[in-house]
């Protein structure tokens, strides 16, 4: 007879950012947490507000020791790099950056426990899973 055993794998959870896009600050948090606490790797089109990311890793801080097996999250976000486009494509960027938001970047967010280390560069996001 043979035992169910519970597959343990690597989840990674797509979201549009349109999913978030109509939360308040806390709400999107809170919705982005649920996830990460269910141990998967979220990987979100567009990027959050600088304060909305500190907000999740400040929270995240708190649960350090409170949630068992809980070690914080990771996050990195990649972007299209501004300082090498001409002063109209800019312009342009920022024209459209301002009517649809951040929703060039691409941001992933992953329990610790799971993403041992991300890499950035210019060019490329290497993540290193455990």
């Amino acid at each position: 007879m043979v035992k169910d055993k519970k597959l343990k794998g690597l989840t990674l959870h797509f979201m549009p950012y349109s999913e978030i896009s109509k939360l308040e600050t806390v709400e999107r948090i809170k919705k982005l947490l649920r996830i990460i606490l269910d141990n998967k790797v979220v990987i979100l089109q567009g990027r959050l507000k600088p304060e909305e990311e500190s907000r999740l890793i400040e929270d995240t801080m708190i649960m350090i020791g409170n949630i068992k097996g809980f070690k914080g999250v990771e996050l990195a976000v990649i972007s299209q790099d501004s300082e090498t486009k001409t002063m109209v494509d800019r312009v342009k960027f920022g024209l459209a950056k301002a009517l649809v938001g951040q929703q060039d970047a691409i941001t992933v967010i992953g329990p610790a426990s799971i993403v041992k280390e991300m890499k950035k560069d210019p060019k490329k996001l290497e993540v290193m899973m455990r």
